[in-house]
This record gives C-alpha cells, sequence and structure tokens, in this order.
C-alpha cells in the first residue's frame, strides 16, 4: 500500500468520522429542541389549568353573589309585604278610631240635645230650672266638659278633643273654657307639636288671667326646647317668671332658665 493510499483512507476515514459528528450533533438539537418543546407545551398547559381553576374559581364566586342577592330579594319581598299588611291594618285601626269619635260626638250631641229638649216642670210654674240638686241647671255645659274629659282620661285624645271644640264652640266664654282649651292643646302634643303650640298661644291670648296660662306658657317653652329654638324657650320661662312669679310653673320655669343659661 502506498503511502498516497494510506493518506486516502484517512481523510475518507476522517470524513466518517466527521459526518458522524455532525449527525450525532443534529439529532441532539433535535432532542433539546423536543424537549423545550415539551416544557413549553407542559407550562402552557399548566397555564391553561391555572386559568380554568382561576374562571371556574371567579363563576363560582359569582353565582354565591347571585345566591345572596336572590335571598335578600326574596327577604326584602317578604319585608315588603309585611310592611304593606301592617299599614293595611294601622289603616283599618284609623278608620275604626275615626268612626267611633265620630259616633262617640254623636251620641255626645245626642245626649246633650235630648236633655235640652226634656219638659221642666218648673218652667210651667214659672220658677227656673233646676237640676237634681236644687240649683239652677244650666243648659249642659259642664255634662258636655266632663263626659269630654272622661274620654280625655281614657286616652281617647281624638274624641276628647272634639268633644272640647264642640264646648268651646257652644259655649266659649264658660269657666271650663281655658280648660278645654288646654286640654285640646295636650291632645297635639305628641301627635302634632305646632298644633299644640298655636292652641297653647290662643289659650295665653284669650284667657291671660287664668291659671292655664301659666301652664299654657311653660309649655310653649317646653316645646321651643324639643324643636332646638333655645332663645324662644328663654323668652316663654321669662313670660311664666315675669307674668306669674306665684304659680307652679314659675318655679320650673327658674329651673330651666338656669339651665339654658347662655
Amino acid at each position: 500500500m502506498t503511502i498516497s493510499t494510506v493518506r486516502r483512507l484517512a481523510v475518507l476515514s476522517l470524513l466518517g468520522l466527521a459526518s458522524g459528528c455532525a449527525l450525532k450533533g443534529d439529532v441532539r438539537k433535535v432532542e433539546l429542541q423536543v424537549q423545550a418543546l415539551q416544557a413549553d407545551l407542559a407550562k402552557s398547559d399548566a397555564a391553561r389549568a391555572a386559568d380554568h381553576d382561576t374562571v371556574v374559581a371567579a363563576i363560582k364566586s359569582l353565582q354565591q353573589a347571585l345566591d345572596r342577592q336572590q335571598a335578600y330579594l326574596v327577604q326584602l319581598r317578604g319585608d315588603l309585604r309585611t310592611e304593606l299588611i301592617s299599614v293595611e291594618q294601622q289603616l283599618v285601626s284609623v278608620q275604626e278610631l275615626t268612626g267611633q269619635s265620630q259616633q262617640r260626638l254623636s251620641e255626645l250631641r245626642s245626649r246633650l240635645d235630648a236633655r235640652s229638649q226634656q219638659p221642666d216642670p218648673n218652667a210651667a210654674a214659672g220658677g227656673p230650672p233646676v237640676g237634681p240638686s236644687g240649683n239652677p241647671a244650666g243648659p249642659g255645659p259642664d255634662q258636655m266638659y266632663d263626659l269630654s274629659l272622661q274620654q280625655y282620661r281614657r286616652g281617647s285624645l281624638s274624641t276628647a278633643r272634639l268633644g272640647f271644640r264642640e264646648f268651646l264652640r257652644v259655649f266659649p266664654t264658660h269657666e271650663h273654657a281655658p280648660d278645654a282649651l288646654f286640654y285640646v292643646g295636650e291632645s297635639f302634643e305628641q301627635s302634632a307639636p305646632d298644633s299644640a303650640a298655636a292652641v297653647y298661644d290662643q289659650l295665653v291670648r284669650t284667657f291671660p288671667n287664668s291659671s292655664r296660662a301659666p301652664s299654657a306658657l311653660y309649655k310653649l317653652g317646653l316645646l321651643a326646647e324639643q324643636r332646638g329654638d333655645k332663645s324662644t324657650a328663654r323668652t316663654f320661662y321669662n313670660r311664666v317668671v315675669a307674668g306669674y312669679p306665684r304659680a307652679p310653673e314659675a318655679d320650673l320655669a327658674r329651673q330651666n332658665l338656669q339651665r339654658l343659661r347662655p
């Protein structure tokens, strides 16, 4: 074998070895790319799984919120239905009370009319009309006042108010007129304090010398305090002290003035 032949075999051997090395390197690159691709796919699957879990959790949370909202709406409907029933019952009660008040006032008027129409045996003899006690009997103001006062003490304020107002209409100058007007004011205190204040003011202006006048002024001060008007309250309390210094309400007014001192 010649030297040139050996050289050629060596070159071929080197080329073969180089070709084999190149092929193995390509295969290794492909394997690495496949592994990278598989890793990417695994990551994508994991990401999709995570996204899926997130979506499922969001849907579940949304469903729970919808369920809570539905439960709230059901409860709200029930509460509204209950309130509507309560309002209807209150309206029925008010209607019944109004009807009873009108009926009682009608009965009161009927009694007074019947009493005024009863024949008086003393009238025929030319003497003055007398009552069971033998004293001169009036046309019925005491009975009207007493019946109204009974309704007031029973707590039937609307009926009492109607009776007192009718009494004041028929007997505006009677000795019980200041008392009747005072009770009308008290019947308004809880439900309509502004109306109560107007009645008390009327009492003070109409009957300034009555024993009810200092009480009405004192009540006006209390109502002003309830409205948060301390200045007006002090004015009324000062009027009680100045105008009726010996009245029981004057001591109370002085105490309130001390409390409201600026």
